[in-house]
């Protein structure tokens, strides 16, 4: 695989996002996606997570995000119609070369891919993210990053939603020239957070830092269009 941005591709990218970016503020809405990807992990995970977090960013910070979250394919054009993909799962990942490709132009054009590990999602997220960006590793972000502060502040990093190895919450990034182009979650459980409280009964406090770490996330992505 060729593991550099082939110029065409980077302006088809940057051509698609302001097209249909454009065609998105005509309608006054926005939409995000969750990432559908092979290799058998369940992707889908958390069903309720994405359109309650949805109802929160438009309740609480007045975003005008359309309610109804997509899915969208690793290698499909379709990816860079969204300005915020969340992507989660237990599982094993696998990423092809052309998807690897396609995921790499998506986040090098404005995109921005948010990874939350659901326990047993770290390995192969890792290794996959490689293909798209050999040349960058996921280093932690200090807690002095916008991302902790851009509308909800917490002084601490991540909160912590769900044990699992009794390990603290980091918050780790792929940057690329300076800009946070890819966030990962790693031993909270965010998009657990956003469920519907019936699923796993957590106290609406949990829920409620959850929901606002979701939306600081949301909020740095839209900046960065």
């Amino acid at each position: 695989m060729r593991r550099s941005v082939v110029s065409f591709g980077k302006i088809v990218g940057l051509v698609a996002f302001v097209l249909i970016g454009s065609a998105t503020f005509a309608q006054s809405s926005l939409k995000i996606a969750k990432l559908k990807y092979g290799g058998g992990g369940d992707w889908y995970a958390n069903k309720t997570s994405l359109s309650n977090l949805i109802k929160f960013c438009n309740t609480e910070l007045k975003m005008n995000i359309n309610p109804a979250e997509d899915v969208v394919e690793v290698g499909s054009p379709d990816i860079f119609a969204y300005p915020f993909v969340h992507m989660t799962g237990h599982g094993n990942v696998v990423f092809s070369d052309a998807e690897a490709q396609n995921l790499r132009n998506y986040l090098l054009s404005g995109g921005f891919l948010h990874i939350d590990d659901n326990y047993g999602l770290d390995q192969f997220v890792r290794r996959e993210m490689k293909k798209v960006f050999p040349e960058l590793s996921f280093v932690e972000l200090p807690f002095d990053h916008q991302v902790y502060r851009i509308k909800y502040v917490f002084p601490e990093g991540l909160p912590k939603v769900h044990e699992h190895d009794g390990k603290q919450p980091q918050g780790f990034g792929l940057i690329w020239q300076g800009r946070l182009v890819c966030y990962y979650s790693y031993e909270t459980d965010l998009g657990n957070g956003w469920e519907d409280q019936s699923v796993y009964n957590d106290p609406e406090e949990m829920r409620r830092k959850a929901l606002q770490m979701g939306a600081n996330l949301l909020s740095y992505a839209f900046m960065i269009l």
